[in-house]
């Protein structure tokens, strides 16, 4: 496995790259502020940009980091992306799609994703969590990767098992969330399953 950081990645209807500190509006507005959307995450909606704001200034430092993969989803319909490291006029993210944890001593992501619900049914996240897939796989050489879902959200599944991935069990009670503590569904692929 060879860590390479958060790199471009293009699909035929998005572009994954990484956040800026100027997706604030865009991300509080998208997603970060709907409470039907956060609803099963474990972090709590934004009541402002400012929270918006605070969080993307952890977020931006950390691509320094070769093992930190974190990906802002902005759709190509929304107009050219600029290559470069500035995004002041370009399309703004409809979501995000991350390695949120590595299990086993660092050998293992497990991949977590939201998205704005304007979006959602779309195929978009199964399109990103296909790329993200591909990547780690591919590029980064990983040999496992694994996503959870709280039970209670079955369309995080669909998009799983859309990608290839296999359900893996439940864990019960492993979870918390906006919800309290949740029962978890894990799905896993293997590279040598693809």
């Amino acid at each position: 496995m060879t860590h390479i950081g958060t790199q471009r990645i293009e699909t035929e209807r998005l572009i994954l790259r990484r956040f800026e500190l100027s997706d604030a509006p865009a991300m509080f507005a998208n997603w970060a502020s709907d409470d039907e959307v956060t609803k099963y995450l474990t972090w709590p909606t934004h009541t402002d940009v400012s929270v918006t704001e605070g969080i993307l200034s952890q977020w931006v430092p950390q691509y320094a980091d070769n093992a930190y993969y974190n990906w802002a989803i902005v759709l190509k319909e929304h107009g050219p992306e600029p290559v470069g490291n500035i995004n002041v006029h370009g399309p703004k993210p409809v979501g995000n799609i991350s390695v949120a944890h590595w299990h086993e001593g660092g050998g293992i992501p497990e991949i977590g994703y939201c998205m704005g619900k304007r979006w959602w049914h779309q195929g978009i996240m199964s399109e990103a969590l296909g790329a993200v897939l591909d990547f780690l796989f591919d590029q980064v050489g990983v040999e496992r990767i694994v996503a959870e879902h709280d039970t209670n959200n079955p369309h995080s599944g669909g998009v799983m098992r859309k990608c290839g991935m296999s359900f893996d069990g439940v864990r019960e009670k492993a979870g918390k969330n906006n919800q309290g503590v949740v029962d978890m569904a894990r799905y896993a692929l293997k590279a040598s399953d693809r």
